[in-house]
């Protein structure tokens, strides 16, 4: 610092000016390479994942066909009528056989034919003493040649087994097979054979034998078996880390993130398969990708530097031109220190002089604009209190004759009198506390109590509130007057028009982060367009304004709701005409019960 402070003023300016451009460069520069490596790596999950819901897509497909084909065989009277002889050795005529296998067994290879994602349809008689209908009909011999012939559970899937119902030299074993298999079974026999609906593993998961060596495949079951047919790549001998990464995140919703697998940057992506019980695995490796982004990197860092150094020779010719300009705003700056704001330097040229002018006086103006709004502040500040303090007075003697009406009734033993006015006085309390912002679900719940009993004693039927919330839904903290403009929409848009005696029913439900709280009406309900107007009203995708009717009200509850507890959290309409209407209101759970 020293030695800067002994420099000429020329040299401080190229050095300083010379950090000034340096340090926005090595910012873009930072986050432009840190951006594109994003970039890159958003665009890998997005495919990663695309691919991954297209091949789920089929798999859906290839279950709901295999199930299909399942019951059409298991419905097939025929079939089971021919096991159950074939269960209890009973005589088969030839021309029986012939009529069965020319009609039945000719109309279920034509189903197995015309399915071109189905492999293989095979039934497995509980007898070896006949003859083979193939393709369809075998003896029970040939399904011991499966390995899950002494392992399958009926009804669910066998994952990743070689075909070698004709031994593996046949020629005729595929490798790679997934089968439905189902028990046929008999009311009076038992099982009588067992169904295999097979698919080709390589045409449902082809993810799972691609030969690329930057991506990999595998299916995980819910055991932690992983199976794929990619025997050699680069993640060869990782399927262990690979499943156990893939279980921290598994879930009942699909996800994609980078990770690292062994040595290698890859992006994991996961989805869950109901339908199989088990989780579509993809990893793609970003290795190559990212190593060319550094190398560009590297590259761009030696061009900045190069030009940085030519940038600081040319500013310091030109430093001593820009000198005069300065120091005029530095005359600026002083005269704003003696304390005169509406000064303003003189802004010439578009160079870095000129913008620091225009920037000094953009922060005048700024700081102008902050005082004055300080100064309204201030007054506002002071305006509320008075209002405050206004309110309060008028509370304290709207109270206190209420009170006095209260005592006068009870005097005459007009209990309803005195009971209504007690609930107008909490009702009246509880609108104009203005200091609190929050209050329970408890509090509010009263207030809607004070304002039906108020309520009914204006019409000639009544309205009955139903409630069902916990001790600790009670406690909870709502903006306040959330509920009761939800309530009041019931009563003057739902029950009114009946003119007849009607319920609200409010009701909370618990779930672990949030609680929702459903109130609902016996009213006249809403047609289907009334509900999506409404909910567009409440979305802010039709401009409402003051008025009855028009969703004002609980757009307002939908926005405090907002403000309070994020995006999350809001209200929700369901009705239906001539039946209800309920309104749902999702809330954050703030208050949890202390555990002894």
């Amino acid at each position: 610092m020293k030695w800067f402070a002994k420099q000429k003023l020329n040299v401080k300016f190229t050095e300083v000016i010379g950090l000034i451009v340096f340090i926005p460069i090595l910012a873009i520069y930072l986050m432009l390479f840190h951006n594109l490596k994003q970039t890159t790596i958003t665009q890998v999950k997005e495919f990663t994942m695309e691919e991954m819901r297209q091949t789920y897509g089929e798999i859906q497909k290839t279950v709901d066909l295999c199930n299909m084909s399942t019951q059409m065989f298991l419905n097939n009277q025929n079939l089971s009528d021919f096991l159950a002889k074939l269960m209890r050795g009973d005589e088969i005529s030839a021309e029986e056989i012939v009529n069965f296998y020319q009609n039945d067994i000719a109309m279920l290879e034509r189903l197995v034919n015309s399915n071109p994602y189905l492999y293989r349809i095979r039934v497995y008689a509980q007898s070896d003493d006949f003859s083979e209908m193939m393709p369809i009909l075998f003896h029970h011999q040939r399904m011991e040649e499966l390995t899950w012939a002494s392992t399958y559970v009926s009804g669910q899937w066998q994952m990743d087994y070689s075909d070698n119902v004709f031994g593996s030299s046949s020629g005729r074993s595929v490798e790679h097979v997934m089968a439905l298999v189902t028990d046929i079974q008999d009311y009076e026999l038992g099982t009588i054979g067992v169904l295999e609906v097979a698919v080709d593993m390589s045409r449902i998961l082809p993810q799972l034998f691609e030969t690329e060596g930057s991506s990999w495949g595998c299916f995980l079951d819910e055991q932690g078996t992983v199976y794929t047919g990619m025997k050699e790549s680069e993640f060869s001998g990782l399927e262990q880390e690979i499943a156990k990464r893939a279980w921290t995140g598994a879930g009942e919703e699909e996800y994609c993130e980078q990770l690292t697998i062994g040595r290698e940057q890859v992006i994991m992506g996961c989805v869950p398969v109901k339908e199989l019980s088990g989780y579509l695995v993809r990893l793609v490796s970003v290795k190559e990708d990212l190593a060319g982004i550094d190398r560009q990197r590297n590259v761009f860092l030696l061009v900045v530097m190069g030009f940085f150094f030519l940038v600081m020779l040319l500013i310091d010719q030109v430093v001593r031109a820009l000198l005069k300009r300065f120091y005029s705003i530095i005359g600026t700056i002083r005269q704003v220190q003696d304390g005169d704001l509406a000064v303003r330097a003189s802004v010439e040229g578009k160079d870095e002089i000129g913008e620091l002018g225009t920037q000094i006086n953009k922060m005048l103006e700024r700081i102008g604009s902050l005082i004055q709004e300080n100064v309204d502040h201030e007054r506002l500040m002071k305006n509320s209190e008075i209002r405050a303090l206004q309110n309060q007075i008028n509370a304290h003697f709207i109270y206190n004759v209420l009170e006095s009406i209260k005592m006068m009734a009870e005097i005459n033993e007009e209990y309803d009198i005195s009971d209504a006015v007690t609930s107008l006085g909490r009702l009246l309390r509880y609108s104009m506390r203005w200091t609190s912002q929050n209050v329970t679900v408890r509090q509010e719940i009263q207030y809607i109590r004070d304002y039906l009993d108020l309520i009914n004693l204006r019409y000639d039927y009544e309205i009955t509130l139903s409630l069902k919330i916990s001790d600790l839904i009670y406690e909870q903290k709502i903006p306040k007057m959330s509920l009761q403009p939800i309530v009041e929409n019931a009563i003057y848009h739902g029950i009114e028009e009946l003119a007849e005696d009607a319920s609200i029913y409010i009701k909370a439900l618990e779930y672990e982060d949030y609680f929702v709280l459903e109130i609902t009406d016996s009213g006249r309900g809403m047609t289907p367009e009334q509900v999506r107007q409404l909910e567009q009203k409440i979305a802010g995708e039709i401009e409402v304004s003051g008025g009855s009717g028009n969703g004002i009200g609980l757009k307002n509850v939908q926005d405090r709701i907002r403000i309070a507890f994020g995006e999350p959290y809001g209200i929700g309409v369901v009705s239906r005409e001539g039946c209800y209407t309920k309104v749902t209101v999702t809330i954050p759970i703030t208050e949890r019960e202390e555990k002894a």
